[in-house]
């Protein structure tokens, strides 16, 4: 804790840095100016919104895991299952991207029917995504691996199940489709995402074209450091008055000064220049409020840039999803939904660990199973003092 007597010398500190460093609230406030003339309000439409997401590995609070294994559940706002596998740090990839692909080597999987799409040359995730390791490193020096690998397994099951969504089935309505997260990822090598975007834009002109049917594509975040960037001067200069739900679209030039790198600020649009090639970014950034009031939520969402000229339409339709949004208000009840489909937790929780302490146990021989066994029935006592 500080001392009483440091207090007074903490708040002069404070405000002598605040005064000094007004000229960047002040930037901040000229640059949200810039975009002011560009809000819009949002009117309400109907339509039919799926929305995919992944299970996140923090819900698996395993209680006994030395494998470390982590569930990979894809699902959709109506329960259904879209991907499911259990992977753990020192699995082999090379028989897991094995595993993709039948016998005969046609995809079996959301995943195998991604990388057949890209082009991915030999069909195996070492070289879909740098950040997955070469089963030959896995095998042989397992220690220097990083655990961290498998979630971004997890990132690219949940974009392989968006592709096939959209490249490989039908739709009876007009569609929105909408991902949980924004519309860009640096974990896909070389180009390859360039040309998961492009693939997605043609199977979107050929079900318009083919059955007269719509299917948009966004992507929402809770959090953004654009949001944190601005949203303070934005909040000063009134950007989003009272009265009306509304979205403003954010510039490129505005947005790349809240990363670190500009390159993942750089969309479709910069395809072609002497830089390097938007290799990162699918889709054109919003900030857009759903409540009416000023001191509801904020979210960035992105939308595929192809289709940012229908930013009206489509906010119109997440408009009307979000509204009843619940347990969060003003955020996408679908997608929300696909997160309580998505989640590993109570009954499947236990169901999951099950599998785990029955996995070892048959591991071990006879006389040793009781081990397990022990484990199993007395794996948190501490928590007993709770009931």
């Amino acid at each position: 804790m500080f001392d009483i007597e440091e207090i007074p010398a903490l708040k002069r500190a404070i405000r002598t840095r605040a005064h000094a460093d007004k000229k960047l609230l002040d930037e901040l406030r000229d640059e949200v100016h810039s975009f002011a003339c560009e809000v819009h309000t949002i009117k309400p439409r109907s339509t039919t919104a799926v929305s995919l997401v992944a299970s996140d590995g923090g819900n698996n609070k395993l209680t006994f895991d030395p494998f470390y294994v982590q569930l990979v559940r894809v699902m959709d706002s109506y329960g259904k299952q879209l991907c499911l596998d259990a992977v753990s740090p020192t699995t082999d990839t090379e028989e897991l991207s094995k595993n993709q692909f039948n016998s005969d080597g046609s995809p079996k999987t959301a995943l195998g029917k991604m990388m057949i799409g890209l082009g991915v040359e030999p069909p195996t995730l070492n070289r879909l995504s740098y950040m997955i390791p070469d089963g030959r490193t896995i095998r042989e020096r397992p220690e220097g691996i990083s655990q961290s690998w498998v979630l971004n397994y997890r990132d690219l099951c949940e974009w392989a199940v968006l592709y096939e969504r959209i490249c490989h089935n039908s739709f009876a309505t007009d569609t929105l489709i909408v991902r949980d997260g924004l519309l860009r990822s640096p974990i896909f090598r070389g180009e390859f995402f360039m040309t998961w975007r492009k693939k997605v834009e043609e199977a979107i002109e050929r079900i318009y074209h083919q059955d007269n049917r719509k299917v948009f594509l966004v992507g929402v975040a809770k959090h953004s450091q654009v949001i944190t960037r601005y949203q303070l001067a934005m909040a000063i200069e009134d950007i989003f008055p009272p009265g009306e739900p509304r979205y403003v679209r954010i510039p490129r030039e505005l947005e790349a000064k809240s990363y670190i790198r500009d390159r993942y600020a750089r969309g479709p649009e910069a395809e072609g220049d002497n830089r390097e090639a938007p290799k990162f970014v699918a889709g054109d950034m919003y900030l857009v409020r759903f409540g009416r009031r000023s001191g509801d939520p904020v979210w960035a969402v992105d939308i595929f840039s192809q289709q940012s000229q229908k930013a009206s339409e489509i906010f119109g339709y997440l408009l009307s999803d979000a509204i009843d949004g619940f347990p969060v208000p003003f955020y996408p009840r679908c997608l929300q939904k696909a997160h309580e489909h998505a989640q590993v937790v109570d009954f499947d929780l236990e169901i999951f660990q099950d599998e785990i302490f029955a996995a070892v146990r048959d591991l071990l021989p006879p006389d040793k199973q009781n081990i397990i066994d022990s484990f199993r029935f007395n794996s948190d006592i501490s928590s007993r003092r709770y009931e």
